[in-house]
């Protein structure tokens, strides 16, 4: 007997020879035609043709040490071969931007993919009040290709020139180049004492030309891209 219902055509796969394709809000395509491709470790849900995967771990012995010192847990896999890979994030969003020589600050959990000809490495972010959570990281991604990333939710884009802004440390996702960031503590009473239980709460603070985007949850996990110590309140949860 036929199958009926209409679940094959509303779900066909998106046909599309872009390297970097969304086939819904939460499912990337990406054609390995143009190349190898950096993927998060386990994010693969399927592949078309043939296909080779390389667990990558931290990324060499240079990022494995700043992982241990660090305590990002950037876990990456390299895929090679020809056809189509189908990768997502435990049903996040996914965002697709193109770097055309250009730098982002990712948390590293929010990395999905990108391409193989972007340079990637964890970085020590400087900023003044930084000093006093131990230390603050951060992944950047560095060169010309495309790059996917995962939100909680429709995030939005604040553009930094227009008014002084801040941000959870566990809302941001990333940052563009041209952004400088620096550490505000919040010492503001009761409200500040219930929340973040020192008396102390943590922000954010930006500046400079660019972007930064914020994702509509408070729930960026630890152990992605910046690690902070347990001192204070906040920033003892942000991105590692």
């Amino acid at each position: 007997m036929p199958i009926h219902g209409s679940l094959f055509s509303d779900y066909r796969e998106n046909v599309s020879q872009d390297p970097f394709s969304l086939q819904n809000k939460k499912l990337l395509k990406i054609q390995m035609g143009y190349g190898p491709v950096w993927a998060k470790s386990g994010s693969m849900v399927a592949y078309q043709g043939d296909i080779r995967f390389e667990n990558k771990g931290s990324g060499g012995i240079g990022k494995m040490f700043k992982s241990a010192m660090t305590g990002e847990g950037v876990d990456m896999m390299q895929a090679a071969g020809h056809g189509e890979l189908f990768v997502a994030d435990d049903g996040a969003d996914i965002q697709v931007l193109y770097l055309e020589n250009d730098m982002v600050s990712v948390n590293g959990n929010n990395v999905l993919a990108f391409s193989s000809s972007v340079e990637w490495d964890i970085h020590r972010i400087q900023a003044r009040g930084a000093a006093m959570t131990g230390g603050l990281y951060n992944v950047s991604l560095r060169g010309t290709g495309y790059v996917a990333i995962t939100t909680k939710g429709e995030p939005v884009a604040l553009d930094v020139a227009s008014a002084p802004t801040f941000g959870d440390p566990q809302a941001v996702v990333l940052w563009t180049a041209g952004v400088s960031m620096d550490v505000r503590v919040d010492t503001g009473g009761l409200r500040s004492m219930v929340r973040g239980g020192t008396g102390e709460t943590f922000q954010m603070a930006f500046g400079g030309q660019g972007y930064v985007l914020v994702q509509p949850s408070e729930s960026v996990k630890a152990g992605g891209g910046q690690q902070a110590g347990k001192s204070g309140s906040g920033l003892s949860d942000l991105f590692s």
